[in-house]
């Protein structure tokens, strides 16, 4: 997942007129004339073939809500900003929350081996390990959406948690317990199972407990095993044969703790702000979901993965999030390490290029989210090393 922004990231970069839409120095743009950008960006997603997009920007005090394109280009139904979307890994920044209020409740021990509290759990792995993956754990949804079929098959199956869990736990080691990095759906299926272990209750009801009603999340929820999204979302699409394949109704158990998750733009701006201004979790909590392992070691400061939250450096500095990507869906939010500025999108198509190959769509894509998080900052804050710089914009299906 983190591959594919790369390419954009970097044509962006080098690409400066991108970059130079912007107010005399010293001044900041006019409320409109910033919408207008905006807006005028998430168009030119759209016109590089994203069926439909949609978006919430917060700048301080001022929040732009925005759409384009149609969120059913079948039936030619417009897409609007409140509309609900498969949120897919951000799933993963709840996940490590729970856990995260759970060590603070001394429930649990982060360094401690975690088949302390799961014994599905191999030897040497421990807590940490799962929620910044570096638990050497295989990735079950190589092999569950290994190819096309598969992933058109499976979407009216019913999966258990535990059938997701011995999928990934059957593959190959991808490295030691600690060694290094390496993204795996599985290592938060794990944690679901350890949530519910601990607390006696459904992980989703775990999170809608101690996140999603404290902060009046009322349109986001863990799909289960129904196929269509509660009230009105847009749909999911892939290319397929000269035309779309239709997506929107698909199964939600394939994903569960590791990226079940649905939300809205605005519902996620209000869980990343809460989480990051410290509402959620304690200081000590909070310091430890920011401690990050590298990425990739090609980059060791362009971005870093910490529990179940990821930095990526932009050319205004760092920004925190998480992104995900489910069958036919994609989500991004990323928000500014001072709390300025936030920025939560939603696309509905995915596969529209193969991985590592640069697609126009991922260009204005990343020339939209470096206005809306960075506004006017010069293409030369770029790190001076150059390079590719890092973040998730169109996720690989082994990704979500």
């Amino acid at each position: 997942m983190l591959r594919r922004l790369l390419s954009g990231l970097t044509a962006l970069a080098v690409t400066t007129g991108l970059l130079t839409v912007a107010a005399p120095a010293g001044a900041a743009p006019p409320v409109d004339d910033t919408r207008a950008r905006l807006q005028a960006l998430l168009d030119a997603e759209v016109a590089a073939g994203m069926p439909g997009v949609v978006a919430e920007v917060r700048d301080g005090r001022r929040t732009h809500r925005l759409a384009s394109g149609l969120a059913d280009p079948l039936a030619g139904r417009p897409a609007k900003p409140d509309m609900r979307h498969r949120a897919g890994s951000i799933t993963k920044t709840f996940v490590a929350t729970v856990v995260l209020q759970l060590a603070a409740e001394r429930r649990l021990r982060l360094d401690a081996p975690a088949g302390r509290y799961l014994r599905d759990v191999p030897p040497g792995v421990t807590v940490r390990m799962l929620l910044n993956h570096t638990s050497g754990i295989g990735n079950y949804t190589d092999a569950l959406l290994a190819t096309p079929e598969a992933i058109i098959d499976n979407a009216d199956t019913e999966f258990r948690p535990r059938q997701l869990a011995r999928i990934g736990l059957g593959l190959p080691a991808t490295g030691a317990p600690g060694e290094r990095y390496s993204y795996s759906n599985t290592n938060y299926v794990l944690l679901g199972l350890i949530v519910e272990r601990l607390t006696g209750r459904p992980f989703e009801a775990e999170v809608a407990r101690r996140i999603l009603r404290p902060l009046g999340l009322r349109d986001t929820y863990v799909q289960g095993a129904e196929e269509r999204l509660r009230g009105p979302h847009m749909g999911a699409y892939a290319p397929y044969e000269g035309g779309l394949y239709d997506f929107s109704a698909y199964n939600g158990t394939w994903a569960w703790a590791a990226g079940a998750l649905i939300s809205t733009p605005s519902d996620l701006n209000r869980f990343y702000r809460a989480l990051l201004g410290g509402r959620l979790l304690p200081s000590a909590q909070l310091a430890e979901m920011r401690r990050t392992v590298v990425q990739d070691p090609a980059y060791p400061d362009a971005g870093g993965y910490g529990l179940g939250l990821y930095f990526v450096q932009l050319p205004c500095g760092r920004v925190w999030g998480h992104d995900g990507g489910t069958i036919g869906h994609a989500m991004i939010s990323w928000h500014r390490e001072d709390g300025t500025r936030q920025l939560t999108l939603s696309e509905n198509m995915r596969f529209y290029s193969l991985p590592g190959e640069a697609h126009p769509i991922d260009e204005a894509r990343a020339a939209f989210l470096i206005t809306a998080l960075c506004g006017d900052a010069p293409a030369a804050a770029t790190r001076s090393a150059g390079g590719p710089l890092p973040g998730p914009v169109t996720p690989d299906v082994a990704r979500f």
